[in-house]
């Protein structure tokens, strides 16, 4: 009903977040990592913005489905388990399956740059040995 909410709201939140990154990073708050002879590391503000893609493109994903299926209205108070006095039942959906969507997609995220620390650090260790 109202799942698609908790991973949206958590967008909002880190497409915040990058933007401040982003800002520090352009005047220098932020040390760049690595030295001009070596290729650039991935910055921090490029994987948050890998998590704002996923989040935005599977909270609209989800608020299509649920307009698909007559869930969501064009009207005030938008939400059709709001105008059947179902809300109890909409924040029992937000709270498990929004919850642990927008967890879920964290996880995957925290994943990728993991692997993607790795894949830095190893290029330089083979650098090293070269």
């Amino acid at each position: 009903m109202a799942c698609f909410l908790v991973p949206a709201s958590e967008a909002v939140v880190t497409t915040i977040a990058q933007k401040i990154v982003e800002s520090r990073e352009k005047k220098g708050i932020v040390k760049e990592e690595s030295p001009v002879n070596e290729i650039p590391k991935v910055k921090f503000s490029e994987k948050l913005s890998w998590l704002n893609r996923m989040l935005w493109g599977g909270s609209a994903l989800l608020a299509f489905e649920h307009v698909w299926h007559g869930e969501v209205n064009p009207v005030f108070p938008f939400l059709t388990a709001v105008q059947n006095g179902e809300t109890a039942d909409m924040l029992a959906e937000m709270s498990t399956a929004g919850v642990g969507m927008a967890v879920l997609v964290t996880l995957i995220w925290g994943t990728m740059v993991v692997a993607s620390h790795a894949i830095e650090n190893r290029k330089d260790k083979v650098e090293e040995n070269i």
